[in-house]
C-alpha cells in the first residue's frame, strides 16, 4: 500500500507540473531522511554501506523523471516486471529453483498487470522507457541489499541519509529551471516521510523470509492497489476490465505466497 501511495503521490505532483522532478526527488528523500533520523536516534547505523544509498538514489530520480516523459499506466508494465526479472536473476544466481506454485502465480499476475496496465499505456517514448527500467534495476539492487540487514530501521535510515547526499548535486544542477508549488513540495515530503521511509522500514523488515520469486512476486500487487487508491481518492471509475484485472493480480500473488500447512 506505501508503494502503490509512492506512485498516486508522484502522479499527482509531477504529472500535474505541481514540482520538477529534481525537487520531488530531493524533497521526497530529504524528508525521508529527517523521519527516520528522529525514529532512529541512537541506533549506529555508520557501518553499513553506500550500495543501498546509491541504488535507491539512483531508483527515485529515475522513477520521477520517468514519470515526466510517461504515462503511470506504460511506467507500471515496465517497472514492475523489470524488478521481477532483476530479482528473478540474483535468485537463480543463489541457487534457488521457483516452486511450480511460484511459476503459476507470477504468470498469472503477470496476465493481470498487462490487462490492467495496456490498454491506458501511453506512447512509449524511448527515454521514459528506459529511465523506467533503470528505476527497476536501481529497486532490485536496494532490495538485495536489505537481504543481511540486522536491523531494517538503521539500515533504511542509512541508505535515506545516503541517498539524499547522493542527489544533492542533481538538485543544485537542475535549480536554475526548477519549479514547486506548496502542494507539489506537500506531496514530495508526504511521499518521503511516510508512504517512502515507513514503507521501506517494513520492506527491509520483510526481505529475509521471502525467495527472490516472492520478493518480486509480491511486488506486482502494487499496479492493481495503484488503481485501487485512484479510483477511491482520484475519482476514477472502475470498469470490469480493472476488477478482472485485480482479481488475476491478487490471486496470483496469494497462490505464490500461500504455504502448505
Amino acid at each position: 500500500m506505501g508503494f502503490a501511495a509512492n506512485s498516486l503521490l508522484a502522479r499527482l505532483a509531477i504529472g500535474t507540473t505541481q514540482v520538477d522532478a529534481a525537487t520531488y526527488t530531493t524533497v521526497r528523500l530529504a524528508s525521508g531522511a529527517v523521519m527516520l533520523l528522529l525514529l532512529s536516534r541512537g541506533l549506529p547505523w555508520g557501518s553499513s554501506t553506500w550500495i543501498g544509498g546509491l541504488a535507491l538514489a539512483i531508483y527515485a530520480a529515475a522513477f520521477s523523471w520517468s514519470y515526466v516523459r510517461i504515462g503511470a499506466a506504460l511506467g507500471a508494465l515496465i517497472l514492475f516486471p523489470t524488478v521481477k526479472l532483476a530479482l528473478l536473476a540474483w535468485g537463480r544466481s543463489r541457487g534457488e529453483q521457483p516452486r511450480p506454485r511460484d511459476v503459476a502465480g507470477a504468470l498469472l499476475a503477470l496476465a493481470g498487470l498487462v490487462l490492467l496496465t495496456l490498454p491506458r499505456a501511453s506512447r512509449a517514448e524511448p527515454v521514459g522507457v528506459a529511465l523506467m527500467m533503470i528505476a527497476g534495476v536501481a529497486w532490485a539492487v536496494y532490495t538485495v541489499a536489505g537481504v543481511r540487514a540486522s536491523s531494517p530501521m538503521a539500515a533504511t535510515t542509512s541508505n535515506f541519509a545516503r541517498a539524499t547526499i547522493a542527489v544533492v548535486p542533481l538538485a543544485v544542477f537542475s535549480a536554475a529551471s526548477g519549479h514547486a508549488t506548496p502542494s507539489g513540495l506537500a506531496l514530495a515530503a508526504l511521499s518521503g516521510a511516510i508512504t517512502s521511509a515507513l514503507a521501506y522500514v517494513l520492506w527491509y523488515a520483510t526481505v529475509p523470509h521471502l525467495t527472490a520469486m516472492q520478493m518480486g512476486l509480491a511486488q506486482l500487487s502494487v499496479p492493481a492497489l495503484a488503481m485501487l487508491g485512484a479510483v477511491l481518492f482520484l475519482g476514477e471509475r472502475m470498469t470490469a476490465t480493472m476488477t478482472t484485472a485485480a482479481v488475476l493480480i491478487f490471486s496470483g500473488v496469494a497462490l505464490a505466497l500461500a504455504r502448505k500447512r
